[in-house]
């Protein structure tokens, strides 16, 4: 089991910048996939960005719609992985959530991940 808690959510200004953590427990980040999803009012979850093995080494993974402006990171010290998001828009207001995977590979699906956290609300104003 993996206990996953997220933390950073907050309201900001369209292109200012947020820092949301997650906090792990369970089992060590090191070992595990992970990844970054939302869900905005009336619209299904989708994909952020996730951190992982891939192609030999360790890598990570974006959606199109935030490449260039947020950075997926972890702490193996900390047993924490973060999400640093800069130039915020308002169309990337929505909760999001943490989540990982009891296998090393990096993924995209939210069908692929087995542990998720509670949520944390990123507002974003014009």
């Amino acid at each position: 089991q993996v206990q996953l808690v997220e933390s950073g959510g907050g309201l900001v200004q369209a292109g200012g910048s947020l820092r949301l953590s997650c906090a792990a427990s369970g089992r060590t980040v090191s070992t595990t996939a992970m990844g970054w999803f939302r869900q905005a009012p009336g619209k299904e979850r989708e994909f952020v960005a996730a951190i992982g093995w891939t192609r030999g080494r360790t890598g990570t993974d974006y959606s199109d719609s935030v490449e260039g402006r947020f950075t997926i990171s972890r702490d193996n010290a900390k047993n924490s992985m973060y999400l640093q998001m800069n130039s915020l828009k308002p169309e990337d207001t929505a909760v999001y959530y943490c989540a990982a995977r009891p296998k090393v590979f990096i993924a995209q699906r939210e069908s692929e991940y087995d542990y998720w956290g509670q949520g944390t609300q990123v507002t974003v104003s014009s």
